[in-house]
């Protein structure tokens, strides 16, 4: 059985340390968190062989030393196939048809433009948006219409203009 006691005074102890060690390891705070963290987790998973080791500071350093480890190695495999891939063809400028949609359906209402974004950009039925929004089956259908009136008037030739009134 794990003592959570001197687990929780080992960690106490030593993650200050361990962090600025998975740090001057990895070079980005970020991934020396994670490395830190899943250290820990794997010396709680294991506390009761870790907390007998001679020296479980040293145990944990050495998982944070191998954790960080593995990471480069993906990270230099992932390097190695962008090089042989080459940079990424360059990305254009939107269509104006697209600059004109995101702009109407910034002038919808919050609620309105959600049932909307999820009806047709996630193709999901009604009643799967009245669950993940929480709206009643009625309401959503009452969104979607309304939704599609304001859009049909927003971007009827000779109505576009790029201000955006209603921004949420």
């Amino acid at each position: 059985m794990r003592d959570a006691d001197s687990f929780d005074e080992f960690y106490r102890d030593t993650s200050a340390r361990m962090l600025r060690y998975g740090y001057a390891l990895t070079g980005d705070l970020a991934e020396a968190q994670d490395v830190v963290q899943e250290a820990y987790t794997r010396a709680w998973r294991h506390w009761g062989r870790v907390a007998a080791h001679p020296t479980p500071e040293g145990w944990l350093r050495l998982t944070v030393t191998r954790l960080a480890t593995d990471r480069w190695r993906r990270l230099s495999g992932w390097r190695a196939a962008v090089r042989r891939a080459g940079p990424p063809e360059p990305v254009g400028p939107p269509s104006e048809d697209a600059v004109w949609l995101t702009t109407a359906l910034r002038r919808l209402p919050g609620p309105i433009r959600q049932a909307v974004a999820l009806h047709y950009l996630f193709d999901l039925p009604v009643a799967a948006i009245a669950a993940e929004t929480g709206a009643p089956v009625g309401t959503v259908t009452a969104r979607l219409h309304r939704g599609r009136t304001e859009l049909a008037a927003i971007l009827t030739p000779g109505s576009r203009t790029p201000e955006v009134k209603n921004a949420e």
